[in-house]
């Protein structure tokens, strides 16, 4: 009888999606075994009343699989790489970061009115602090609502609520067939994606060769490279939900190019930069970025956001 490999998962119909998908490519590269979901519910799918950044919790979306994990009733979680703290527990890390879809953000708006063409005041659907301030910067006069749930909720809720708009992720979009409600592709230029949008990751225990061995034909080298240098331009920030912190990484070759943001609340100050160099420096460059954005204000910015935060709270 083939050994059954559990595959934790969280229940959404995106985040089960994406554990199908990695369950069929090991079906397909090791048909031998047999591979099986487990669906569970974290701690961030059960408060949907809340903004993300008002829960405060590092992994919020990951924390119930990992701790399954540890207990040994699943073999491997997987999750949206955006969702994973930069600090795993121990005993656990990713071993498998798998092709990254288009990273960006999407303006999905009733009216087919692209950013630029939205009334003045209008009113759009997010909850993340990062697009909130991005957007702010761009145009100060576009007010927000607070809205969570799964992609289906958010786009119902742009009805129920009279929004102008929602801003989503594009990969939760068209990994579920919605992109024919995309009005836009938000510009790189105006909001950064937050750290590692759009790549799947697959977590197990670090001692489990088996597990490791089966992932890893699905990593994918040009994807953890790029996400591996944002995610140490956020550990260096020590950035979550609680601060508008955007980055993205893109390779050429043997060459990383990464773009980092830190923004505040109100989006009136915001500093960005660049930098670039080899794929095998990427999470040095990941930190020197950070460090630039500091020396450029960010950490006043930070500060004062997170103040601002506990203040409001």
């Amino acid at each position: 009888m083939a050994k059954t490999i559990r595959i934790g998962t969280r229940e959404s119909a995106l985040a089960m999606w994406q554990a199908r998908w990695v369950q069929q490519r090991l079906e397909q590269f090791w048909p031998e075994y047999r591979f099986e979901l487990v669906g569970m519910k974290t701690k961030g799918d059960k408060i949907l009343d809340t903004a993300l950044a008002r829960i405060g919790d590092k992994g919020l979306f990951t924390k119930e699989l990992e701790q399954a994990m540890l207990r040994g009733e699943i073999d491997l979680a997987v999750h949206s790489m955006k969702d994973l703290p930069t600090k795993l527990p121990a005993g656990l890390f990713i071993a498998a970061v798998c092709q990254r879809e288009y990273p960006g953000d999407v303006l999905v708006s009733r009216r087919a009115a692209q950013l630029e063409q939205l009334p003045p005041g209008a009113r759009i659907g997010t909850s993340s602090l990062r697009r909130q301030s991005q957007l702010k910067h761009y145009r100060a006069d576009l007010k927000f609502i607070t809205v969570r749930g799964n992609v289906q909720t958010r786009l119902r809720k742009m009805q129920d609520l009279d929004l102008d708009a929602v801003v989503l992720a594009y990969a939760g979009l068209a990994r579920l067939g919605l992109e024919e409600h995309i009005t836009q592709r938000l510009p790189f230029d105006i909001v950064l994606p937050a750290v590692g949008q759009g790549s799947i990751g697959v977590e197990t225990r670090q001692d489990d060769e088996l597990i490791c061995t089966l992932l890893k034909p699905l990593d994918h080298f040009p994807s953890r490279v790029a996400i591996t240098a944002e995610r140490a331009f956020l550990q260096k920030l020590e950035g979550g939900c609680q601060v508008p912190i955007g980055a993205l990484g893109q390779v050429q070759g043997e060459q990383l190019t990464l773009q980092g943001v830190v923004a505040s609340l109100d989006g009136r100050e915001l500093v960005r930069d660049s930098i670039a160099g080899s794929c095998a420096e990427a999470g040095a460059l990941g930190a020197q970025l950070a460090e630039k954005l500091l020396a450029m204000g960010a950490e006043k910015i930070l500060q004062d956001a997170r103040q601002e935060f506990e203040n409001n709270g």
